[in-house]
């Protein structure tokens, strides 16, 4: 896999998984998601 590919799939882990976390639990909720899914929804973003 290229490794430029790799960084750039990295980052996008990295930013879903902030902006996620930085929602509250009552808008995670709104959008239908916990906080346990967070990390589920950004590993989409790595593949």
């Amino acid at each position: 896999m290229n490794p430029i590919r790799i960084a750039k799939n990295w980052i996008s882990y990295r930013r879903t998984m902030n902006e996620l976390g930085n929602l509250s639990s009552q808008a995670l909720s709104d959008i239908g998601l916990t906080r346990y899914d967070i990390r589920h929804i950004a590993a989409r973003s790595f593949r």
